[in-house]
């Protein structure tokens, strides 16, 4: 099965959403797909697909401060474990790197031990912030330095 990894267009975003228990499984995350990220951050809005349709996708854009921050990611059920969410990071990185990022983020919810598993992996430093979304609204703060050699 051959997988590429190609700019997201609104009707990829669409076709997952239509899917959207195939990502995400009882987690209603449809409310965070803003599309004019898509419009507007193309070429960091990334999808994988194979002839089967969409596997994977990750929404992201570049700061000014030249932050590359991934907003949403996810890969569906029947492609999990299949090295397919660190390629759209690899893709991502590679695409905020030319628009200057110097650093990633990513943020999750505290518990979402699957999310920061992954991103150890992927070599982000991992810290709690107490109020990142509000009062009583915790996040996993996910940053990788871009800056370093090799990363």
């Amino acid at each position: 099965m051959s997988v590429t990894v190609t700019p997201a267009r609104v009707t990829d975003i669409r076709q997952a959403l239509a899917d959207h228990h195939r990502y995400w499984g009882e987690r209603d995350l449809r409310a965070l797909h803003l599309l004019p990220l898509v419009h507007e951050f193309g070429s960091t809005c990334l999808v994988a697909r194979t002839a089967d349709g969409v596997l994977g996708y990750l929404i992201g854009f570049v700061t000014p401060d030249r932050t590359g921050y991934v907003h949403l990611v996810a890969t569906r059920d029947d492609a999990r474990g299949t090295g397919l969410g660190r390629a759209l990071y690899e893709a991502f990185t590679g695409a905020a790197r030319a628009q200057g990022a110097v650093r990633l983020k990513a943020i999750t919810t505290p518990g979402n031990e699957v999310s920061v598993a992954f991103h150890r992996r992927l070599g982000f430093a991992v810290r709690l912030e107490e109020e990142y979304n509000g009062p009583g609204q915790p996040r996993v703060v996910f940053t990788r330095d871009l800056t370093a050699c090799g990363t």
